[in-house]
């Protein structure tokens, strides 16, 4: 069984993640999205990474390939654990490339049997990611072309209690 792990801080999933998600779940048979915790921005998350799983289930419920798990330790580490061979990472632009190659490397040093797989964003998600997604918000705007219908609302009220804090 081929199982790979898609990583990330998903804070919150964008329809951006989900076009990553529905394209890798069809070329392994098992897809692990994985909140990861992430020392440049776990302070300043907008949900916790417990909601976080929970919002990225009732996204992907209907993909019967895909689990959603966490992890608080090295994603090569975590990959082993769950005999994961490929990590997918969705590339946005030139510039992500160069960390998630690096990235990648030091992944492959401390598990050599883990092999990184690069998705390109479609076109339509190129310029999509949650901290613009979470800008947004704060100012109001309709999200629903940049998040999961099913999370809008979660979106809505998450704001909601930001603002009135």
């Amino acid at each position: 069984m081929k199982t790979a792990v898609y990583p990330g801080s998903f804070d919150p999933i964008t329809l951006g993640h989900l076009n990553i998600i529905k394209r890798a779940a069809v070329c392994f048979d098992k897809l692990i999205v994985c909140v990861m915790a992430n020392s440049e921005k776990e302070n300043r998350g907008l949900f916790t990474p417990d909601e976080r799983v929970e919002l990225i289930h009732k996204v992907v419920d209907q993909l019967p390939n895909v689990e959603v798990d966490r992890s608080s330790g090295l994603l090569a580490e975590y990959a082993r654990e769950k005999h994961a061979c490929v990590v997918i990472k969705g590339l946005r632009a030139v510039s992500d490339y160069e960390k998630e190659v690096q990235m990648a490397l030091i992944n492959r040093k401390l598990n050599p049997r883990l092999d990184t797989m690069f998705l390109p964003s479609s076109a339509k998600y190129t310029y999509l990611s949650s901290s613009v997604v979470k800008e947004l918000a704060w100012y109001g705007a309709d999200l629903s072309d940049f998040l999961p219908r099913e999370i809008l609302g979660d979106m809505e009220e998450k704001m909601k209690s930001r603002r009135n804090t």
